[in-house]
C-alpha cells in the first residue's frame, strides 16, 4: 500500500478515489458514506446515471414504484431538479403485522443535477418506462463538434 504513494497520478480526483478504495478495503464499507467522492451516499433516492454524447447530455433516474404523474422535472438557472413522491406499499393484511425491516424508500425526494451552458433547455425530452426516467438534453448547435473541410 505504501509504494502506491510514490506513484501519484496526474489526476487528483482519480488519486483520491483510489486512496478511498484502499481505505475501504482495510477499514470495511463506508458506513453510509458515498462510494465515490462524486456520488451521494448509498441509498440516495433516486439513483441516477449522468453521461454525455457528442450531441446530448443523458440522465437516467431509477424510480421503480413511482407513478410518472408523481414526478416533477424543472430547469432553473442551470440546474435540473427531479422531485416527486414514492408512496409506501401497504397490503390489506399489514394492519396486524410487525415490521422487522423496511429497506424500501418511500416519501418525498428531490435530486438536482448541474447542467453546463451547452445544453439547449428548450428541447429537453423526458420519458419514463418500467421505472426508468430518461432525460435527454440536446446540446446547442454551436456546442456540437463539427468537421471542418481543408481546402
Amino acid at each position: 500500500m505504501y509504494e502506491s504513494l510514490l506513484n501519484l497520478s496526474s489526476d487528483p480526483i482519480a488519486e483520491f478515489e483510489r486512496l478511498q478504495r484502499e481505505l475501504q478495503q482495510v477499514l470495511g464499507p463506508g458506513l453510509g458514506r458515498p462510494g465515490s467522492i462524486r456520488a451521494l451516499a448509498s441509498g440516495a433516492f433516486p439513483a441516477i446515471n449522468v453521461g454525455s454524447t457528442p450531441s446530448s447530455m443523458e440522465i437516467y433516474a431509477f424510480v421503480p414504484g413511482v407513478d410518472p404523474n408523481d414526478l416533477d422535472l424543472q430547469i432553473h438557472r442551470g440546474l435540473l431538479s427531479i422531485s416527486g413522491e414514492r408512496r409506501p406499499v401497504r397490503s390489506a393484511e399489514e394492519g396486524n403485522c410487525s415490521v422487522y425491516a423496511n429497506e424500501r424508500y418511500s416519501g418525498r425526494f428531490k435530486r438536482t443535477v448541474s447542467l453546463n451552458d451547452e445544453v439547449d433547455t428548450d428541447k429537453v425530452e423526458a420519458h419514463c418506462c418500467d421505472g426508468v426516467l430518461r432525460i435527454s438534453l440536446p446540446r446547442r448547435e454551436a456546442a456540437q463538434p463539427r468537421r471542418i473541410s481543408i481546402q
